[in-house]
C-alpha cells in the first residue's frame, strides 16, 4: 500500500526518535475541498478586465481603481482597517480579499449580490466608494481609442455598462491563489504539513470551526450571526450601523449581526480581521471566535495548533507564495 493510501485511511504512525505516534491524515470525504483549476476564459476579455481593474476611470474623479483596494501583489485586499473612497474618507466596513471571490455564494459582507457582475455595478455607484454612474464611465472609456478598440474586438456593441461589468467578473474569477499547501495535502501530498499542522487540522475540526468554514472557499458559503455564543457588540462598545449587517437589507430581526461567513483563505495575510477591522492579528480573531461563536475556552497549545493550520491555507499569485 502506497504512503498516500495508509495516510487517507488515517493509519499511519509517524515514526519519531523511535517512538510511534498517530498522524492526522486526510479522509477521503473532506469538509474542506482543494481549489479548482482556473477556468479557460477568453482571453482578450481577462485581459480587458485586468486593465479595467487598475483603471482609475472607473471612479467619478478618476483617482481610485479597483488595485487601489485590492492589492494583488500581497493579500487580494489592502493593509488598513477601512478603505478610502474616492473622497479620501475610510468606508464604513473591512475590505474583502478579492482572491478567490468567485467561489463565494453571495457578494459583499452583507451578501446583497449574487454575482461578481453586481458587485463591480455597485461599487462603482457607491456613493462611499467610486461614487460614479455608469453612463459617465462608459463616456469616459469610449473617449479612449484603445478602449474602444478592445471593447470592439471583444464585444459585439463595443462600451457598454454590462460589457465592462463582463470584463472584470471575467479576470476576477482568474484570481485564485492555488497551491497551498494544505491544498497539496488534500491533492494527496500528506508529508507537505509538519505534524503540528495537521493536529491543528484536527483541532479546527473537533471545536467546530469546520461548521462554518468549510467548502472549496473554507468559507463564504452561508450567513451566520457575528456573536453566536455571546454579545460581541455588547462587549465591544461603540455600536455603528454597519455592524446591523443583513438586518440594514431585510429589516428582519433573525438578521440582526448577521454577515456572510469570510473565506479562510490566505487568512494570515489578510490582517485586520472581521467587517469592523477589530481584530489585529489572527491570534486575536482566533481568540475572538472562540469566545463569541463557538463559546468554548481552548488551551494554548490548542489554539496554537489552529493558528498553524491557518497558516497553511496560504496559496500562491502569479507562481510566488502571497
Amino acid at each position: 500500500m502506497s504512503d498516500v493510501s495508509i495516510y487517507r485511511l488515517g493509519l499511519v504512525l509517524l515514526l519519531s526518535s523511535g517512538l510511534a505516534m498517530p498522524l492526522i491524515a486526510a479522509p477521503l470525504d473532506e469538509a474542506l475541498k482543494p481549489l479548482p483549476a482556473i477556468a479557460v476564459l477568453d482571453p482578450a476579455k481577462v485581459e480587458l478586465g485586468r486593465q479595467l481593474f487598475n483603471e482609475p476611470r472607473l471612479s467619478v474623479n478618476n483617482t481610485l481603481s479597483c488595485a487601489s483596494c485590492h492589492h494583488l501583489e500581497t493579500s487580494g485586499a489592502d493593509d488598513k482597517a477601512f478603505s478610502l473612497g474616492f473622497d479620501g474618507k475610510p468606508v464604513p466596513l473591512n475590505t474583502p480579499t478579492v482572491f478567490n471571490a468567485s467561489l463565494n455564494f453571495k457578494q459583499f459582507w452583507d451578501g446583497r449580490v449574487d454575482t461578481l457582475q453586481a458587485q463591480v455595478e455597485h461599487v462603482v455607484i457607491s456613493p462611499l466608494e467610486m461614487g460614479s454612474d455608469w453612463k459617465t464611465v462608459v463616456q469616459n472609456l469610449s473617449a479612449l481609442p484603445a478602449y474602444q478598440n478592445a471593447f470592439k474586438q471583444t464585444y459585439t456593441d463595443g462600451v457598454t455598462a454590462a460589457n465592462v461589468q463582463d470584463a472584470l467578473a471575467t479576470y476576477e474569477r482568474t484570481l485564485l491563489t492555488p497551491n497551498s499547501r494544505f491544498d497539496q495535502y488534500l491533492l494527496g501530498n500528506t508529508e507537505i504539513l509538519t505534524i503540528q499542522e495537521k493536529y491543528g487540522y484536527q483541532r479546527f475540526k473537533d471545536y467546530g470551526c469546520i461548521a462554518c468554514h468549510q467548502g472549496v472557499n473554507i468559507g463564504g458559503n452561508m450567513f451566520q450571526k457575528f456573536g453566536v455564543m455571546g454579545d460581541y457588540f455588547k462587549a465591544r462598545g461603540n455600536p455603528l450601523e454597519s455592524d446591523l449587517g443583513r438586518y440594514l437589507l431585510t429589516q428582519d430581526e433573525e438578521d440582526r449581526h448577521v454577515f456572510k461567513v469570510p473565506s479562510l483563505r490566505n487568512v494570515a495575510v489578510t490582517a485586520p480581521y472581521f467587517h469592523d477591522a477589530s481584530a489585529k492579528t489572527l491570534e486575536e480573531a482566533v481568540d475572538v471566535m472562540f469566545k463569541y461563536q463557538l463559546g468554548r475556552t481552548p488551551s494554548q497549545e490548542d489554539k496554537d495548533l489552529i493558528i498553524q493550520f491557518l497558516k497553511t491555507l496560504t496559496g500562491e499569485w502569479a507562481g510566488k507564495p502571497l
